[in-house]
């Protein structure tokens, strides 16, 4: 596990001032609304596409949006982009429908050098919400951001009225995962899918979860996001833990397909984001990736983490 993988997490509470109607799946309304809401306040140059800007090597937009790999990056030449340094979790709840007055929390995640970028992103939020969200354009108020820690315990950082920001929040590092409560501690593994995954295997979106394909995803992932925004290459036998995952049975599963669309503004297309949803059941010694999969639980796994997709959960074995 890199040590200097390293999140924060933090809790924001809005207040609606008008009616909000938000579709089936609302991380799309957050993931889109704020690209658009942040490209406006930080860019420079109006107007003028990433790739060719002589700014985007050092550009909080292109860090955080459009982020190409350094010219002298050792890894991932042949991908023209890298996985984002965030992910924002819409609401839980099912509701799809805020009257004025009513308050509900989403939760954003930033990782490596992206946490610098706090403040940016609580102005973003806060200027989406005099924007307006969903159809209709509902307007709302931040009213609080709290940092929250690896037990989900949580610090008020910023609330609406004073809007002052401070620094003092918890940052969790991926080694604090090694030791922490909550692993299997036998060989049932289960697994609950919260938002839409899609993993890839062979090239393409699979529906079959065989646990090598959650542990090949997921160490790409981590593989990834650690050496471009935390200035660290992760050192495993990924040959020798793919080898081990594919000895790991699943012997349960309730999985289903969830298909959902959403229009890119940017890319002027409409664009396929379905994944799969349920829970599944592994058996196996599974010990040496628990750290893995307890980080994967902050950073989600998969296509679309952006959007809040592919964000999942260990569960208790008595909670089949």
């Amino acid at each position: 596990m890199p040590i200097s993988f390293r999140l924060a997490k933090f809790r924001f509470t809005v207040c609606a001032k008008d009616h909000i109607r938000f579709p089936a799946y609302k991380g799309a309304v957050f993931r889109g609304g704020f690209g658009y809401a942040f490209k406006k306040i930080v860019c420079v140059v109006k107007g003028k596409p990433c790739d060719n800007c002589m700014l985007k090597q050092k550009c909080i937009y292109a860090y955080i949006f459009e982020t190409p790999p350094p010219e002298d990056a050792g890894m991932l030449r042949l991908y023209p982009k890298v996985p984002h340094p965030f992910v924002i979790e819409p609401p839980a709840d099912e509701k799809l429908l805020y009257t004025p007055g009513e308050s509900f929390p989403f939760n954003l995640i930033l990782i490596g050098k992206a946490i610098e970028y706090l403040p940016y992103f609580i102005y973003t939020f806060t200027e989406l919400g005099r924007q307006g969200i969903g159809k209709g354009r509902g307007k709302y108020d931040l009213t609080l951001v709290e940092g929250t820690g690896i037990n989900d315990e949580s610090v008020p950082i910023y609330n609406g009225q004073d809007q002052i920001l401070t620094n003092q929040f918890p940052i969790i590092y991926s080694r604090q995962l090694q030791h922490h409560n909550g692993s299997s501690d036998n060989d049932t593994l289960h697994i609950s899918l919260k938002t839409p995954v899609r993993l890839r295997f062979n090239g393409h979106i699979t529906d079959i979860l065989e646990f090598h394909v959650l542990v090949r995803n997921l160490l790409r992932r981590i593989s990834s996001l650690s050496y471009f925004h935390c200035e660290e290459r992760l050192e495993v036998d990924f040959k020798g833990l793919i080898e081990k995952a594919s000895t790991i049975r699943q012997t349960h599963s309730d999985l289903h397909w969830y298909d959902w669309n959403r229009y890119s503004t940017r890319q002027e297309q409409w664009m396929s984001l379905g994944g799969v949803l349920g829970t599944v059941t592994y058996e196996g010694n599974n010990s040496e990736f628990i750290p893995f999969l307890k980080l994967g639980e902050f950073i989600h796994i998969g296509k679309g983490t952006s959007f809040g997709l592919g964000r999942y959960e260990i569960m208790k074995s008595s909670n089949k």
